[in-house]
């Protein structure tokens, strides 16, 4: 199958396009890896120096989505992203916000935004019309009931088929598929998302671009017995796999050193 391409902000992501990078900014003190957290203040800088060292794009989100995180309340998250927000505007640097709630998203669409990160996949109704209603293109995760709850193989493969469903009930056509790679919830394990990671390329056949998001993780982690701050060789290594296998995005904590390495790619690539 022919894969079809999704464009944010005139950035051709799939098809013949090069593989493109998005660089992580968390607002959320509570996030897994701390290195990735940014305040207030400094949102403006960190995003101009990531997409100076090669990123094409910033995902920022203001809650952390790591198993037994912190709880904030909606209104603490959405003040988080106004004020995140608030410094990139008239920036022109490509944004997608990741949350999962419409009042937050609503605070987003005030702002130069320019796609949705839905961890849940649009499988919650009222969030998924909110996003519909948007305009905006979406990064679609594999999900059934609630985010990443699909584990192995089989129980991805029916979870993406969902999103793509999702998708075409709402009139969703730019979007680009997630495959959940990660410690979503409680039941999924480190052999799970290796699995996953082995059979990437299953995902290439609904025919669209596919990310990689795979930045420190802990199924990485758990193999090399490191804590987050020390999992960049690991990601690195895994993540010049996944594009082989045809990842389309590479979300990254680490944009200097994963443009080198789709650069490097790239080259080894040429013909």
């Amino acid at each position: 199958m022919r894969q079809q391409h999704c464009t944010v902000n005139r950035l051709r992501i799939g098809g013949d396009a090069p593989v493109r990078l998005m660089g992580v900014i968390n607002c959320s003190p509570e996030s897994f890896y701390r290195g990735s957290y940014i305040p207030a203040g400094k949102v403006y800088d960190r995003a101009l120096a990531m997409t100076a060292a090669g990123a094409d794009m910033i995902d920022l989100g203001a809650r952390s989505t790591a198993p037994g995180s912190s709880p904030i309340t909606v209104a603490e998250e959405a003040a988080r992203v106004d004020a995140a927000l608030s410094e990139l505007d008239g920036t022109g640097i490509t944004l997608s916000v990741d949350t999962r709630h419409p009042e937050v998203l609503e605070v987003c669409l005030r702002h130069d935004v320019h796609a949705v990160n839905d961890i849940s996949g649009l499988a919650e109704e009222r969030y998924a019309q909110a996003v519909a209603d948007s305009g905006l293109p979406v990064f679609a995760m594999a999900s059934c009931r609630e985010p990443g709850d699909a584990a192995g193989i089989a129980a991805t493969q029916k979870a993406l088929e969902a999103v793509v469903s999702r998708c075409a009930l709402l009139g969703i056509e730019e979007y680009v598929l997630d495959p959940a790679v990660g410690r979503w919830v409680p039941a999924r394990t480190s052999e799970d998302d290796w699995e996953l990671c082995r059979n990437f390329t299953s995902f290439l056949e609904f025919g669209r671009p596919v990310l990689a998001a795979v930045s420190r993780k802990t199924f990485i982690g758990d193999l090399l017995g490191r804590q987050p701050e020390d999992r960049l060789a690991g990601t690195l290594a895994l993540t010049t796999m996944l594009v082989d296998a045809g990842a389309s995005v590479v979300r990254s904590h680490d944009v200097a050193e994963t443009a080198d390495l789709l650069r490097v790619h790239a080259t080894m690539r040429q013909t």
